[in-house]
């Protein structure tokens, strides 16, 4: 992780994304307490010259420290070689162009709020102020959006350095931290950096199998069979009971044989059983006359 996003200050620095429009609007009340001179073009690059590039300039040969918040700054002697490596990559040439760059945009904003300020002018605080004094106090004005811009410039350079890059340069010495920068601010503060925890990696979800269900200790009901009615058979009449006795005696004379499982009536029986008895005899008779 790059060592500039572990530092509070750095953050605090990021509060200028807010104070810039403030102070942008704090410039046109200002500038809005008296009416523009003879010269009204000369005025506003003179303001400018003054209160915008002159900062620049100065800013160029010592760079705003990163540990001053313009009232209070971290002592040198309290500062961690992290933030000594930080303050040595102030001096990289992109980055002094990007800062030095707010002051060329600070001279159309400056003619552009001068020449619409009249519209203010029941809210200036200076209103029906000598045009001298507009523009004396318009200077710190001016001087503090630019030290808001590259103080905003320079944190956003170091949180966008990857940590490989600030952990090979050579960090400051006490000394040069004290002559190549511009330390401004009453030496109070002690801030401890900031615990950032890495994110947990997320566990790879792993498929279980699912469980065999276990056999139920519940006693299965088992319906008793009911056991299938025994069927009686009806008794079956004997053929001695089914024939009647007149046929019972003509069958044991003529050797009737009578099925026991048919039940024969009685007239029946006799007619069917005589007629091939009584056929027989009268062949014989009838041979023995011939």
């Amino acid at each position: 992780m790059n060592p500039a996003r572990r530092e509070p200050l750095l953050w605090l620095q990021l509060l200028g994304l807010a104070a810039l429009p403030l102070e942008a609007l704090l410039l046109l009340l200002v500038l809005a307490g008296a009416d523009p001179g003879p010269l009204p073009g000369f005025e506003r690059v003179l303001a400018w010259a003054l209160g915008a590039l002159a900062p620049a300039v100065l800013f160029w040969r010592l760079p705003p420290d990163l540990w001053s918040l313009l009232l209070l700054q971290v002592p040198l002697r309290g500062r961690r070689p992290e933030q000594l490596r930080l303050s040595a990559l102030q001096t990289a040439l992109p980055l002094k162009l990007l800062a030095a760059s707010g002051a060329a945009l600070l001279l159309p904003l400056v003619w552009l709020m001068d020449a619409k300020a009249g519209l203010a002018w029941a809210w200036s605080p200076l209103s029906a102020s000598p045009r001298l004094v507009v523009l004396l106090v318009s200077l710190p004005l001016l001087a503090l959006m630019q030290w808001h811009w590259h103080q905003l410039m320079q944190t956003l350079w170091l949180f966008t350095r990857p940590a490989a890059e600030v952990e090979q340069t050579l960090p400051l010495t006490q000394a040069q931290a004290a002559d190549d920068r511009l330390n401004l601010g009453l030496p109070l503060l002690l801030l401890p950096p900031l615990e950032l925890a890495a994110p947990a990696p997320q566990p790879e979800p792993t498929t279980k199998p699912e469980p065999e269900p276990e056999p139920s200790a519940e006693p299965v009901a088992v319906e008793s069979e009911k056991p299938a009615e025994e069927t009686t058979p009806e008794p079956i009449e004997s053929a001695a009971e089914a024939v009647p006795e007149d046929t019972i005696e003509e069958a044991d004379s003529g050797d009737l044989v009578v099925d026991a499982g048919v039940a024969v009536t009685p007239e029946e029986t006799a007619e069917e059983h005589e007629s091939p008895k009584l056929d027989s005899k009268v062949a014989e008779s009838d041979g023995l006359t011939s």
